[in-house]
């Protein structure tokens, strides 16, 4: 039976808020080489097509990006970088098929309250992950950029928006987004899973990691060899409607060991 796909909401502002995830939440940067080519290939396309680009992150198996449509429809500049960004990949690793789950994933980005909560959620996630204590010490974000330090590549960033959103000064603009951006929240933007998907209760996934145990004990995951235990986190990150930081919870283990896997 033909799957018809749902139409994309339209924005009225041209913002989207977009994530990219490898299939079966697969890494698709692998080292700082394929970062910097994604990044590339992201700036490429902003001079071809006249994109804004206000917040990214990349993350060892998805994309957050935070940006205005161009000269073209968001689905095209999205299908045009995923396509270029696969075909490195491919060549690089002797590979082929596919590399990102589905579609890229969108939600509109209508006002400026939801957009500063936006570009706060995407820098705290390599903060959420354990990755890093503070949103600019992870590289591959636009953060740093925020915080007048070096980033990656230059020119990808334009800030101007974000920053107006806190004072006229840019001094006391940079000063007052830091302190905004700095902030432990509870901000849930765009799913991590398709809406078909729906998150499991943790007694549901509990009973779902314990027949990939066996004999060993939640409790004793963490206790476990490093190349058992990655193993284990393997098979359990590929439970259908298991969040990566529902795991580490579950399992008491911190999420950048979820993550890394």
């Amino acid at each position: 039976m033909r799957v018809v796909r749902k139409a994309r909401k339209k924005s009225t502002s041209g913002i989207y808020h977009v994530m990219y995830r490898g299939v079966n939440r697969q890494e698709i940067f692998h080292d700082n080489e394929d970062k910097k080519k994604f990044l590339e290939i992201l700036k490429k396309y902003k001079g071809k097509l006249g994109l804004e680009v206000y917040a990214w992150c990349l993350m060892n198996n998805h994309v957050h990006l935070l940006i205005k449509e161009g000269e073209e429809a968001l689905g095209t500049t999205m299908k045009r970088i995923g396509v270029s960004y696969v075909s490195f990949y491919n060549e690089k690793y002797q590979t082929a098929g596919h590399l990102f789950q589905n579609r890229y994933h969108s939600e509109t980005v209508e006002n400026d309250e939801y957009f500063r909560t936006v570009v706060r959620y995407i820098h705290q996630n390599p903060v959420k992950a354990g990755m890093v204590m503070r949103v600019n010490e992870w590289k591959w974000s636009s953060s740093a950029g925020y915080y007048g330090q070096p980033y990656f590549p230059v020119g990808l960033l334009d800030q101007n928006k974000a920053l107006g959103m806190f004072s006229d000064d840019f001094f006391i603009a940079v000063e007052k987004f830091k302190e905004f951006n700095d902030q432990t929240n509870q901000d849930e933007c765009l799913e991590d899973m398709p809406s078909s998907r729906r998150r499991l209760p943790d007694e549901a996934a509990k009973l779902k990691m314990e027949e990939i145990l066996g004999s060993t004990e939640i409790a004793q995951v963490k206790s476990l060899r490093k190349t058992e235990r990655d193993m284990i986190l393997r098979e359990i990150k590929n439970i259908d409607g298991l969040s990566q930081r529902q795991a580490a919870r579950i399992l008491g283990i911190p999420p950048s060991l979820v993550f890394k896997v």
